[in-house]
């Protein structure tokens, strides 16, 4: 099987049969972060059941197989990824969250923009790079380029580089992170696809540095502009936003990731959601209603 297209499909059936199998005397609920794998063995046991949502959801060829699971409670990640699939039981929406001492906080500002993640067409390092080179600030890029994406940083972004003011550092360890985001005067997230979330972006607000983004997917969601960053799809807008970026409150930037962006608070609110979930199904089993409902609990 080694090298097989299928199998982290056929592996992820294998985690769910084992999860659903004898679940009922185990657990009071599963929660499947499988996408819509599980959803199959929750209608056929009966097992309550709530799955988040990870991934984009605008593949049209995707759309008729969650209608014929269209009482799964689902959790969405941001507002803007459940869009192509209104019809769905949506219970609320969870961001992400990371530890409050994962990453440190870093209250002055550094001379340079920082572009993390990965190199690949709908990230927009090109973007990124553009930006820098119109706001004449440098910029570092601290990127992973996997396999399928080395002829397009080949031919594409590696001619861009130009040291010292357009540097490749390559991919970093979280134990980096502080250090690279901190130091910088704001992080560039130039995407150019439906973000359902964006880890990046609550990264750097941990350091306290203040996000340059396209307005694209969950971007509007999580930096509020002119408060924690700025967001436009207009490229002169980005460039002129780095010379107002002094005007964003680092502390401000770190104190908006603790208000919404903390494990503890993510943890939470999922255990808002598994006690409706738990409390819907005895009242199904009751006979008081016939499915179950979740009413919207936000985070």
């Amino acid at each position: 099987m080694r090298g097989h297209p299928n199998l982290g499909a056929a592996m992820q059936l294998a985690m769910a049969a084992e999860a659903y199998k004898g679940a009922a005397e185990r657990f009071d609920i599963i929660h499947t972060h499988l996408g819509y794998w599980a959803f199959p063995f929750a209608r056929i046991t009966g097992m309550p059941t709530v799955a988040t949502m990870h991934g984009r959801l605008d593949n049209r060829e995707l759309g008729p197989v969650f209608e014929r699971f269209i009482e799964i409670p689902l959790i969405s990640i941001s507002d803007s990824q459940r869009r192509p699939l209104p019809m769905m039981n949506w219970c609320t929406t969870v961001s992400h969250g990371l530890p409050p001492d994962l990453l440190e906080f870093s209250p002055q500002p550094g001379k340079y923009l920082a572009f993390i993640g990965r190199i690949a067409p709908d990230k927009r390092p090109d973007l990124a790079i553009q930006i820098a080179l119109k706001s004449r600030v440098p910029l570092k890029i601290a990127a992973k380029v996997d396999v399928l994406d080395r002829d397009y940083f080949d031919n594409y972004i590696k001619p861009l580089i130009q040291p010292p003011h357009i540097e490749f550092v390559g991919e970093i360890t979280d134990q980096d992170k502080s250090k690279f985001l901190g130091n910088a005067l704001a992080l560039i997230f130039p995407i150019d696809w439906p973000e359902p979330f964006g880890l990046a972006m609550i990264e750097a607000l941990a350091c306290g540095t203040p996000v340059i983004a396209r307005s694209c997917g969950s971007v509007p969601e999580i930096i509020r502009n002119g408060v924690t960053g700025f967001h436009s799809n207009d490229v002169d807008e980005l460039v002129n936003a780095v010379s107002k970026i002094n005007t964003i409150s680092r502390k401000r930037c770190r104190d908006e990731f603790e208000e919404r962006f903390i494990s503890q608070k993510m943890v939470a609110t999922y255990e808002r959601v598994y006690e409706r979930l738990v409390e819907a199904n005895q009242l199904k089993r009751s006979n008081l209603i016939e499915t179950p409902i979740l009413e919207q609990t936000r985070n």
